[in-house]
């Protein structure tokens, strides 16, 4: 099996295991998105979902973040960490919003990423999920889990983004992302995977190895 076999095979399995293949961040508009994965760096999905709910009534346009005073955004995302950095960049970027695209965030990855703090992990989720178009997230959970299965050998997220994008069906990597993620929450663990309840370790050559060496 090569590894485009290998990785249409992942899709099929992760689509069986999680038919429901969406984003945990709770939003209703494109900015929302945007904002709500900025705070995600390095915090849970759960922690940035019970932030947003006050954060997006104080503010509930582009053009209130761009106005905002950073000290209070600040307060009111403190405990999603790195706060400090987090607020200075929303503010920046919605003014850049506001000041060079009327207020919408853009649609490609190239224009994304050069937002404020925003970069292409950011950028795939949000071309992903709000528009529809083909995107490869490449967090944590996708690098370790395409890394076991073998799909790849590197440590680079962007190199990894452009590893999947050839192997994968770009009508199904947005969701078969959103599905690693679970996968990683559920089964595919950072420290003790759980192989032995993986839908995928007839495929994954971290599992072979193990065997191998058992």
């Amino acid at each position: 099996m090569d590894k485009k076999e290998k990785a249409l095979k992942a899709v099929m399995l992760l689509e069986k295991e999680y038919p429901e293949a969406i984003c945990s961040l709770v939003y209703t508009d494109p900015l929302q998105l945007l904002i709500a994965t900025r705070l995600a760096a390095q915090c849970t999905d759960k922690r940035v979902n019970m932030v947003t709910p006050a954060l997006f009534e104080r503010f509930p346009s582009v053009q209130d973040f761009a106005e905002a005073d950073v000290g209070e955004v600040e307060e009111l995302i403190k405990s999603c960490g790195l706060y400090k950095t987090k607020a200075r960049d929303i503010v920046a970027m919605c003014r850049t919003l506001c000041e060079e695209y009327s207020g919408r965030v853009p649609d490609t990855v190239e224009e994304l990423i050069r937002l404020q703090g925003v970069g292409r992990k950011t950028a795939n989720l949000v071309v992903g999920d709000i528009y529809g178009k083909p995107a490869v997230v490449v967090d944590t959970h996708c690098i370790r889990i395409t890394g076991r299965l073998g799909l790849h050998a590197s440590k680079d997220a962007v190199r990894i983004e452009s590893i999947l994008r050839e192997l994968l069906p770009p009508e199904k990597s947005n969701d078969f992302c959103h599905r690693l993620v679970l996968h990683g929450r559920a089964v595919c663990d950072a420290r003790k995977p759980k192989c032995a309840e993986c839908c995928m370790h007839d495929i994954c050559s971290y599992y072979q190895d193990m065997e191998k060496n058992a």
